[in-house]
């Protein structure tokens, strides 16, 4: 990879804005009437938006202030590496990555189920007919990536515009036929509690929690700018966008998600067919609803797997130009793209689209074990902003380390609740990955870990090959 000279050239703050909405705004979306619904009521689902808010901010506040502050790092990942060495680097950046492509599976499920509705042949999106036309659609997407980033940005720019028409049309729906009474008939428990009515902070902490994974899933891919900044114009302009971005993002989710409440009771919104905006807006205004939805769908899921079909194949060929994974994944082709790493991460992806045939909840699965994967790089992050903060001499260090505080506190809680089976199935994947480490190591002439190192690569290894136990004897179900 090379840094462009010209400074004409290079990745816009417009089209950092489109590829933050892109790599956010995908099926996540799409299914967060439904997914709510089935947790919590809306006065409980308000507050899980506030918290996980205010949790998201200080992450993208913390990762505006590294980027500024330091313009030279490439790369979320890369703040593990500056702040706790080179092995805390890779298990950041292998996370990052796992969770990345692993996002396209989700993405694979949700589209396949939404053309459904036009062809019947697709059924729920897990059938042969979606693994194929998935396959097709991941490769095509590979090939236009290969042929260079910054190309690849202006088509996103341009999804980002089409896919948000359809929901705000479908938010501007919802506010015409919004019913106070329906909103208000039970705001604090949820529709099987056994609760008749009022707040009891017990009921609404359990419903908090049981959104909880699917707010963070719609969050992942806030900091793809950052990912993306190497190709930036301007490194100021990676934190605007991320910020601006999240703004966005945030008045969108909690209008999309909250709204619905007032169209139907809680009860309905749970048994929504996914995606539910989809059938839910047919609901609402008719079968083009349904249709329109339904291109919305197809569109934002293309813009967002062309985001995650570059920034998978980024964080490789910046992780091998650190040291941290073998030379080859770096190699790039006369057009900067990382071909190496791109093809090479494609392939695993079509070999985890099976999962599609054999499993009813792959998209859950998919999402969840995604998200937990990104949050262990999110918690590095803020880590490192702390850490950055505290030797930071400038005035605004005691600002910027209370950002890092929330940060890290919210991401961790994130991983204690949403239970432990889904960072142990990521743990089978830093396996491989770990041999991966050692590789580059040796190329480099560096032999071995640290003390610590070594402690921390056994317990991965060990937990690793439980969590493969537990899956083989049923105890964790995919």
């Amino acid at each position: 990879m090379y840094e462009k000279k010209d400074k004409k050239s290079g990745i816009g703050l417009i089209s950092l804005i489109a590829i933050v909405i892109n790599s956010s705004i995908g099926a996540g979306i799409f299914g967060l009437i439904s997914g709510i619904a089935s947790s919590a009521s809306p006065g409980a689902a308000l507050i899980a938006w506030m918290i996980c808010g205010i949790g998201i901010l200080g992450l993208v506040l913390s990762i505006n202030n590294l980027v500024l502050k330091k313009p030279k790092l490439n790369g979320i990942f890369v703040y593990a590496q500056e702040g706790f060495g080179p092995f805390a680097g890779f298990i950041s950046g292998w996370g990052y990555w796992l969770s990345s492509w692993l996002s396209n599976i989700a993405f694979a499920t949700m589209l396949m189920s939404a053309t459904g509705f036009f062809f019947p042949v697709f059924g729920n999106g897990q059938n042969l007919p979606s693994v194929v036309a998935a396959s097709i659609l991941s490769w095509v997407l590979t090939v236009l990536v290969n042929r260079g980033i910054e190309s690849a940005s202006f088509i996103n720019t341009f999804i980002a515009i089409c896919k948000l028409i359809p929901i705000f049309i479908f938010i501007t729906f919802s506010f015409i036929l919004f019913k106070f009474n329906v909103f208000d008939s039970d705001f604090w428990s949820t529709f099987n509690s056994n609760i008749s009515s009022g707040f009891h902070f017990g009921d609404v902490a359990n419903q908090i929690r049981g959104c909880l994974m699917v707010i963070m899933w719609v969050f992942v891919g806030i900091e793809g700018a950052s990912v993306m900044a190497k190709h930036a114009k301007s490194k100021r302009d990676v934190g605007l966008a991320t910020v601006l971005g999240l703004s966005c993002l945030l008045a969108i989710y909690v209008l999309v998600s909250i709204l619905p409440y007032g169209i139907l009771s809680q009860a309905k919104l749970s048994q929504l067919r996914s995606p539910s905006m989809q059938y839910l807006f047919q609901r609402m205004v008719g079968k083009w609803g349904g249709t329109l939805i339904g291109l919305g769908v197809v569109i934002s899921i293309t813009g967002s797997w062309l985001s995650w079909t570059m920034i998978p194949a980024q964080t490789m060929s910046d992780m091998a130009n650190e040291g941290l994974l073998p030379k080859i994944f770096g190699r790039t082709n006369k057009r900067n793209a990382s071909t190496f790493a791109l093809f090479s991460t494609e392939c695993l992806f079509q070999l985890f689209l099976l999962t599609l045939l054999v499993t009813d909840k792959a998209y859950i699965f998919a999402y969840s074990l995604c998200t937990v994967a990104t949050i262990v790089t999110y918690v590095f992050v803020a880590a490192y902003q702390i850490k950055f903060s505290l030797l930071d001499k400038e005035l605004n260090n005691k600002r910027q380390f209370f950002y890092g505080i929330i940060a890290f506190v919210f991401q961790v809680n994130v991983i204690i609740l949403a239970g432990i089976q889904y960072l142990l199935l990521c743990l089978i994947a830093y396996i491989p990955g770990i041999y991966c480490y050692v590789r580059a190591r040796k190329e480099q002439g560096k032999y071995g870990f640290s003390n610590n190192e070594k402690k921390i690569a056994t317990l991965i290894v060990f937990f690793g090959f439980v969590a493969i136990g537990l899956l083989a004897l049923g105890f964790i179900k995919t």
